[in-house]
C-alpha cells in the first residue's frame, strides 16, 4: 500500500512540472514578442455635462417637555412635509428616510448634577429631484410646511456613460498623441499599441454640499439652485511598442 501510495504521489508531482513548465513557455513568448521599446503612458479625458439630479436632505428637528410630545409634534410636521413633496410630483422611490432621532436635553449649572429640560425629536429624509429648476420652489414649500433642517444640494448626471465614454476616447487619442511626441524626439516611430487599461477618477467633481439654513418663504425671494457643469475624467494607462 506505501508504494502505490509514493507512486501516485510521484505522479503527481510529475505531472504538476509538466504543467508548470507549459504555462511558462507561454510567458517566455510573449515576453519576447516585443522586439523594440517599450513605451508605457498615462493619458486623461475629461468631459463636461450640466447636472440633472439633484439631492437634498430635509427634515423636521422639534422640542417638547416629554420623549412622547417630542415626537408627536415631529411625526405631524413631518407628514405635512411628505404631502408637500407628493403634490410637488417626488416619487416614492425618490424619498428615502436617512435619520430618526430622539435625545434628552440638559440644563447644566456648575456644582449641580444636569437638570432635564425636556427632549430633541429629529425626522430626516433623502429627497431625489430629477427636475432641478423645480428644486427652489420645491424646498421653499418644505420650509412653509415645517421642515426647518435642510443640507445640501449634491448635483450629479443621472446617466453618465455617454459622458464617460466620450472622455474616453479623448483619453485615447491623448495617449496616442502623447506617444507620437516621444517617438518624435527619439527618432522612432510608433509600431502598435500593446495594452490598454483603465483608472483613476471614474466619478464626478461635484462642488462641495451646501449647509442651507431653513427661513420662512418671504413674498418677494425664492430659493435658486443653480447647476453650473461637472466634470467627468477618466484615466487610460497605455503600453506602445516603439522602432
Amino acid at each position: 500500500m506505501t508504494r502505490v501510495l509514493l507512486a501516485a504521489a510521484a505522479a503527481a508531482l510529475g505531472a504538476l512540472a509538466l504543467t508548470s513548465g507549459a504555462n511558462a513557455q507561454p510567458t517566455a513568448a510573449i515576453a519576447q514578442s516585443i522586439s523594440g521599446t517599450r513605451l508605457d503612458v498615462s493619458a486623461t479625458g475629461d468631459a463636461t455635462r450640466v447636472p440633472d439630479i439633484a439631492n437634498i436632505n430635509a427634515g423636521v428637528v422639534t422640542r417638547a417637555a416629554s420623549a412622547r410630545a417630542a415626537l408627536a409634534q415631529n411625526a405631524a410636521r413631518m407628514e405635512r412635509v411628505r404631502a408637500a413633496l407628493k403634490r410637488a410630483g417626488i416619487a416614492d422611490r425618490d424619498i428615502q428616510t436617512s435619520n430618526i432621532s430622539l435625545n434628552p436635553e440638559y440644563r447644566y449649572v456648575q456644582d449641580r448634577a444636569p437638570t432635564l429640560t425636556g427632549y430633541t425629536a429629529s425626522n430626516q429624509v433623502n429627497v431625489r429631484f430629477r427636475d432641478i429648476a423645480k428644486t427652489g420652489d420645491i424646498l421653499d414649500a418644505l420650509v412653509a410646511e415645517g421642515a426647518n433642517q435642510i443640507n445640501g444640494p449634491t448635483l450629479s448626471i443621472d446617466e453618465p456613460e455617454g459622458a464617460l465614454n466620450e472622455a474616453r476616447t479623448k483619453a485615447l487619442a491623448a495617449g496616442r498623441a502623447r506617444a507620437e511626441l516621444y517617438a518624435r524626439a527619439l527618432n522612432m516611430r510608433v509600431v502598435r499599441l500593446l495594452s490598454v487599461s483603465e483608472s483613476g477618477n471614474r466619478g464626478f467633481q461635484p462642488p462641495v454640499p451646501v449647509m442651507m439654513e431653513a427661513r420662512a418663504a418671504s413674498s418677494d425671494a425664492s430659493t435658486k439652485i443653480d447647476p453650473g457643469e461637472q466634470k467627468l475624467s477618466i484615466t487610460l494607462g497605455m503600453v506602445f511598442e516603439l522602432q
